[in-house]
């Protein structure tokens, strides 16, 4: 508990913008959320107060961060495994545990496990050599998916092959890696639930993702022309997966939607999610605030929507464009000029090209005016293009 408020303090391993926004939701609750940061410069240690400088790979660093808290959770799942269990076993509340939080780690144990459960996914194989992936191949058709089993995310650690050859050098790298079909998409959706110790569960209107470069640039709730049956059974899916699985916290379950309208699984995340920032605005309860809740076994708060729609665009940094005002600062005073219904959120991030470096969000009736709108915000605000 924390000396002065007598709330239990939350402490989150990792201090990127998931545990920046988790920090602002904190506030209102009156908890206090400790960040272990690689560097004071990181995004949630720019504003959170009590802020620890170590290493998540370091047992010695999560051990010294755990003793100040209450519960232990996560904005990312780089821990290593090995680590979250000793911390358990020396009597620290992790959440979500290790058991659990195995299946977002390692994709081939989130795949099997999806199978047992009769969860529906790509058909899918562990890549033990070229042969394999050239039998996925024969089987399902060419072009095939391979991922890293372990450590990929945003794009990265997954790669298209078009024929065994292409496999040589992920071979020679000694990546662990499974073979998937690719999945005829019409689109991408993300459903996002939490639960808690005790069961109880709560689900957010599922959202599309759109995804540019292996990389979510927009994200809107509740999925346009989404049918109320598959709206139905992809709440049902990541409702079953958080049982089963016993997640405690925010889930995020994405998945294919098959352009025979077959849902399909295709990543899980056991924390807040970017596909969960139009939450902040766009919900009766964020992401952010729900995944304390549930973590500190507080009921649950409700999802329900602000608005008819929601759109939400990420910030991905580019070089100004000729003309416009060079520094970030001066870009967002013209875009709060020109939108000033947009909400903007930035992560104290340094801008380079390709890196998100915040969002913005926009509420209303029509969707594809808050799309237009969302989409040209946060080009203006990269770029310093389409204000227009």
């Amino acid at each position: 508990m924390h000396p002065s408020t007598g709330l239990p303090v939350v402490g989150m391993v990792g201090g990127g913008q998931l545990a920046r926004m988790t920090h602002q939701a904190a506030i209102t609750l009156g908890q206090s959320l400790r960040v272990l940061a690689a560097s004071p410069d990181d995004s949630a240690a720019l504003v959170a107060r009590d802020v620890v400088i170590g290493e998540h790979t370091s047992y010695a660093d999560l051990e010294t961060f755990a003793k100040a808290c209450d519960v232990v959770t996560f904005d990312h799942e780089h821990v290593p495994g090995e680590h979250i269990r000793r911390l358990v076993a020396a009597g620290h509340t992790v959440l979500p545990g290790p058991d659990a939080l195995l299946h977002a780690q390692d994709k081939q144990a989130m795949r099997i496990r999806l199978d047992e459960l009769g969860l529906p996914s790509p058909r899918w194989a562990p890549v033990r050599s070229a042969g394999d992936v050239a039998r996925m191949g024969a089987d399902a058709g060419w072009p095939v998916v391979v991922k890293a089993v372990r450590g990929g995310y945003d794009g990265r650690g997954v790669w298209t092959v078009h024929s065994p050859a292409e496999l040589e050098p992920l071979l020679a790298s000694g990546t662990r890696l499974l073979v998937e079909e690719r999945v005829p998409l019409r689109r991408e959706l993300s459903t996002l639930v939490a639960r808690s110790p005790h069961g109880q569960g709560a689900a957010w209107p599922v959202a599309e993702t759109v995804q540019a470069g292996g990389v979510c640039v927009e994200v809107l709730a509740p999925a346009p022309a989404l049918p109320d049956d598959l709206a139905e059974n992809a709440e049902r899916i990541a409702l079953t997966v958080a049982r089963e699985l016993d997640v405690v916290g925010v889930l995020a379950v994405e998945l294919f939607e098959r352009t025979d309208g077959e849902l399909l699984v295709n990543e899980l995340a056991m924390r807040p999610h970017n596909s969960g920032h139009w939450t902040i605005e766009g919900s009766r309860t964020s992401q952010f605030e729900q995944h304390l809740r549930a973590v500190l076994d507080y009921p649950l708060g409700a999802t329900g929507m602000a608005a008819a729609a929601v759109a939400t665009a990420n910030v991905l940094a580019g070089e100004p464009a000729p003309g416009a005002p060079e520094r970030l600062d001066e870009r967002l005073h013209h875009l709060a000029a020109r939108w000033p219904a947009v909400k903007v959120h930035l992560y104290g991030k340094q801008p380079r090209p390709g890196r998100k470096i915040g969002h913005v969000t926009a509420l209303g009736d029509d969707l594809e005016e808050l799309r237009r709108d969302a989409t040209a915000a946060a080009a203006y605000l990269a770029t310093g293009t389409g204000q227009e």
